[in-house]
């Protein structure tokens, strides 16, 4: 009997030995969940809302929590529902979409991080040239980017993963495009040839640029003045800091994909999810106690609130 042709929904065994604490886990996921919802939307309400925030440096940080959002949305809503039910299935489909989305906001990540890594390049090492060079028009050209690459390569490779299925037992508890790979009834080469050459274009063009720029930085710091190197330094933080907790993260996802079922089960839970829970959750804190003009900008809607509650 063929089997592959009967496969329509997919088996998420990652959540096995987490039955018995599900609904602690359950609480857990959604106060994590409502907590990165309320710190991102509060940072960008605030660049949003604030024209003099409508400047480049601002506009990547509120696209850098979108993406996060945007991130988060894959993963969280399931998986809260997959705590509260008897059956962690998904459909074949979803799954891949799943696994698209969340794929997309990886490559996404390190895309505009690098975009973030040019405008702080620019700033402090031609700033006479920052207005030529970066204007609006290239934010928006950069953002494009940033998003429209990124899916494309990672469409490509969800539609070369998509074919008939021989297995259907996924031991995580999402789905990314290797393990529905690994259920496939076919030949792998092209599709794991396809993912390591996508998983080099997303990662390694963005990780040396953003070593590049930030060469150049400390080389011109070096030769300025401690005020100079301080105030580059407050600017730079935030993102070198974010950068460098995205990529060990994500480098750990990696390693948890490849070498899956030599980790111990917690530890490979907490290895997938925790790039889709660190970074979230301190981008928008960084970003708003680091950056004093958001952190100003909080404080003041913090102020008028409580003034206005106290008026009536």
């Amino acid at each position: 009997m063929d089997y592959s042709t009967n496969i329509t929904y997919l088996s998420l065994e990652g959540h096995v030995e987490l039955e018995k604490y599900r609904y602690v886990y359950f609480v857990i996921t959604l106060s994590v969940f409502i907590l990165i919802i309320c710190c991102n939307a509060v940072v960008i309400s605030v660049i949003y809302t604030n024209k003099c925030l409508h400047e480049p440096m601002y506009i990547f940080i509120a696209a850098l929590l979108c993406n996060a959002l945007s991130g988060t949305a894959a993963l969280y809503p399931k998986l809260l529902s997959d705590f509260l039910s008897e059956r962690q299935v998904i459909s074949h489909g979803a799954c891949l979409f799943q696994a698209f989305w969340i794929y997309t906001y990886f490559a996404s990540e390190f895309t505009l991080l690098s975009a973030m890594a040019y405008d702080r390049y620019v700033s402090i090492c031609k700033p006479l040239e920052y207005t030529t060079l970066v204007k609006m028009s290239t934010v928006k050209k950069l953002l494009f980017f940033c998003w429209f690459v990124p899916s494309c390569e990672i469409g490509i490779s969800i539609i070369l993963t998509y074919r008939q299925l021989c297995k259907f037992q996924i031991k995580r508890i999402y789905c990314n495009n290797y393990s529905i790979a690994k259920l496939s009834c076919g030949d792998l080469t092209v599709v794991n040839s396809y993912g390591l050459f996508a998983l080099s274009l997303a990662v390694c063009p963005p990780v040396m640029f953003v070593i590049y720029s930030y060469v150049r930085i400390i080389e011109v710091c070096l030769k300025n003045s401690k005020v100079f190197r301080r105030k580059a330094l407050q600017t730079c933080f935030p993102h070198l800091f974010i950068f460098t907790t995205f990529s060990v993260t994500a480098c750990f996802e990696v390693i948890n994909t490849r070498f899956e079922g030599n980790v111990p089960h917690i530890l490979s839970v907490i290895m997938s999810v925790e790039n889709l829970v660190i970074p979230p959750l301190i981008n928008p804190i960084i970003y708003g106690l680091k950056l004093q003009e958001i952190w100003n900008r909080i404080k003041k809607m913090i102020w008028k609130r409580k003034t206005h509650n106290f008026a009536d």
